[in-house]
């Protein structure tokens, strides 16, 4: 059933004649586009492709309608999470060329959480307010089959009530390889030691010609969607994803909204869709050239119109779209409100896969920043669960800090960074066959 399947629209709510009488002269064909939007019907891909080329009165017509979807299917509550990100080991046997995060295995700065560290963090973060911890991480070579699995059970056995948000397609599809078993296997056996839900990552666009491009050996489409379908197949609910700014054309980000689209409608197992933009700065296919024709990231009105046009084509099926403070700076992610967003994803205190790629907008969003962000775009402010049950609403003149707000400027300090952690000794990464050595 459609999100907003109870909310039909009616004769009052906005059209888009009454838009053009805001906005000025909207082309035909564009209007044609908003007006079904407007009516409740689930646009095509080819009308999303409509509005990719959207420019002045149409482009403002697009932000319009996004914003007006918005307001009728959640709200005027804009939502966020009081997370940790562990990115528990940089060290993969892949080179996907965007990726600026991972290590190869003999490289000086590969590292490898232990166990306890990571329980250690999860308890420090559960201590500052958390309710989850997202753990994702990279594919370290030899890797032990139940090695997610352990970790799930070592955070749940201190924290029994910390949400674990955690292991991406294809973390779930190499576990299991390791394990020799199947996906719907592992999935079980993740499920059963603690997770809680997927983060819908590693998808970038599911294109294949493009995945083959950009990532050649990332886990196929096919694969991504397996693993997608079959945890919520399961009662593991996921996120959705795309990254965007760098080859992909507007068909085939079109393609790959509805791809997600049909699996919601199938399965009803996706909790939100956050676009994610592609940061150059170190990127390997952009800084050695290994990709022609990369783009230096999207543009400030590209990032604008990826995430109305999602808020667009997927409000009737998933309802939360989501800006990344990370990606796209806290004035950027406050101007999406306006275009179809209504949550800004987590405080992180560890963000390392971004920073890793040249992002410059910190690792830490302190709950009092959200606060004031949401309250500054005219929006009302709530803290929310993983799966988006709220946990508290925020009126105007609640002024109540959170732990994390009294954290003060040093927060590498107290938490660590990733530029720290790749320098450090103490958790420098050992190939299997190197441990094995060094014992006989």
């Amino acid at each position: 059933m459609p999100v907003n399947s109870e909310h039909p629209s009616s004769p009052e709510e906005s059209s888009i004649k009454d838009l053009e009488s805001m906005i000025g002269t909207v082309t035909p064909e564009t209007a044609a586009v908003l007006d079904r939007a407007l009516s409740g019907a689930d646009i095509t891909p080819k009308e999303a492709v409509v509005l990719f080329a959207a420019e002045g009165q149409d482009y403002h017509a697009l932000v319009t309608t996004a914003d007006e979807l918005r307001r009728r299917t959640v709200g005027d509550i804009v939502t966020y999470v009081v997370n940790r990100n562990i990115n528990f080991t940089n060290v993969c046997i892949k080179g996907c060329g965007f990726c600026a995060f991972s290590r190869d295995f003999r490289e000086e700065e590969g590292y490898l959480l232990p166990p306890e560290e990571i329980v250690r963090r999860a308890k420090e973060a559960w201590d500052y307010g958390a309710t989850e911890v997202c753990v994702q991480a990279g594919l370290p070579p030899k890797m032990e089959g139940d090695l997610y699995i352990r970790l799930c059970e070592a955070i749940k056995k201190e924290l029994p009530d910390m949400h674990i948000h955690g292991f991406s397609p294809e973390e779930v599809l190499y576990g299991s390889i390791r394990s020799e078993t199947t996906i719907r296997s592992y999935l079980t056996e993740l499920k059963a030691a603690g997770v809680g839900s997927l983060p819908g990552t590693s998808a970038e666009v599911l294109d294949q010609d493009l995945r083959d491009k950009i990532s050649p050996g990332r886990i196929t489409v096919d694969k991504w969607t397996e693993v997608i379908t079959t945890a919520h197949e399961l009662g593991i609910p996921t996120t959705s994803t795309v990254m965007f700014g760098y080859l992909e054309t507007p068909t085939q980000l079109a393609k790959h909204m509805d791809l997600i689209r049909g699996i919601q409608q199938q399965t009803g197992g996706i909790t939100e869709f956050v676009p994610l933009s592609f940061v150059h700065t170190e990127a390997p296919m952009f800084m050695k050239g290994l990709v022609e024709n990369v783009r230096p990231g999207p543009t400030g009105i590209d990032v604008i119109k990826m995430h109305a046009i999602a808020r667009i084509m997927l409000n009737n099926w998933i309802p939360n779209i989501q800006a990344s403070w990370v990606k796209e700076g806290p004035r950027m992610s406050q101007l999406l409100l306006t275009a179809g967003v209504n949550d800004l994803g987590g405080t992180l205190i560890n963000e390392s896969i971004s920073t890793a790629a040249g992002a410059q907008h910190g690792q830490l969003m302190r709950p009092s920043e959200f606060r004031q962000m949401i309250r500054e775009a005219g929006r009302i402010p709530a803290e929310r669960y993983t799966t988006y049950k709220t946990r508290r609403v925020f009126s105007d003149t609640d002024q109540e800090l959170d732990p994390l707000d009294l954290v003060g400027d040093n927060v590498e300090e107290i938490f660590g960074s990733y530029k720290r952690l790749v320098k450090l000794d103490t958790y420098r990464f050992e190939h299997p066959n190197q441990v094995s050595s060094s014992k006989a």
